[in-house]
């Protein structure tokens, strides 16, 4: 072995690997604290996940040491093997969730960002009350719901997974009754644009619906994630409070997808 290299599965942590991610999550804070003052908006209110899609167990764990304790996974297998590994940190899952692994999901994930159906919370809310021994009817504590935001497709994109905008004002209400859900508000993923201002729309789209929604009823949280590293400083200034950052963390990966890039 050469010197100074550490044994596969070692928890100890590199210094180095620290440092630089603690330098790269400065320079993303810094863009989201330079978007919110040229819109007026306190960085405070932003929230950053950083997205560990193909990020080996080392490197998460000097991750949460630099300071990037919100982390955001892909695919619930991959997380179920990465949740044990750093102490603090809290998951949110932000890429599709099929219906046959939402019970894992809410067993690893401490937040479900992509609830894109009727179906999928109601199975959500039934298993939240079973895993966590909740009657199966009934108001449900706040602090016993499992966090969630709903997908919007704002660009009506049949690529793309999440309610459209009509579709989700005719269910908002049904959705907000589920009681062991918490509707923190509203996510959607972004277009692949070359420039970052070519997203704006977007964004901006899924503001004023959520600015729609919340005025047709009040009980749907304030929460809008979205952007990613090419395009968070533009989804800031429009009003995101969470935005999904990969490879401006930790770097390029071995494959990218829509989300979290």
């Amino acid at each position: 072995m050469a010197a100074g290299a550490r044994p596969a599965g070692s928890t100890e942590l590199d210094p180095v690997d620290v440092a630089a991610l603690g330098a790269a999550r400065e320079i993303v804070l810094r863009h989201i604290a330079d978007a919110c003052a040229r819109v007026g908006r306190d960085p405070a209110a932003v929230r950053l996940v950083a997205v560990t899609k193909t990020v080996a167990p080392a490197r998460i764990r000097a991750a949460v040491a630099a300071g990037l304790t919100v982390l955001g996974e892909n695919r619930v297998q991959e997380a179920e093997g990465k949740v044990g590994l750093a102490a603090g940190a809290t998951w949110h899952l932000i890429g599709p969730l099929q219906s046959n692994k939402a019970r894992r999901a809410v067993e690893t994930f401490q937040v479900v960002e992509t609830v894109d159906s009727v179906e999928l919370a109601r199975r959500l809310d039934r298993i939240v009350r079973d895993v966590r021994g909740l009657a199966a009817d009934g108001p449900v504590a706040t602090d016993a719901r499992l966090p969630v935001l709903l997908q919007a497709n704002v660009d009506e994109d049949p690529a793309k997974a999440g309610f459209d905008p009509g579709e989700l004002a005719a269910a908002l209400g049904a959705l907000l009754d589920l009681g062991a859900l918490r509707v923190d508000g509203l996510m959607t993923v972004g277009r692949l644009v070359y420039d970052p201002e070519a997203a704006r729309p977007t964004f901006r789209r899924l503001r004023e619906l959520a600015d729609r929604l919340r005025s047709a009823d009040p009980r749907l949280g304030p929460e809008l994630s979205m952007g990613m590293t090419d395009d968070y400083p533009v989804a800031v200034e429009e009003g995101a409070t969470i935005v999904r950052v990969g490879r401006a963390l930790f770097g390029e990966r071995p494959a990218t997808t829509a989300e979290g890039r």
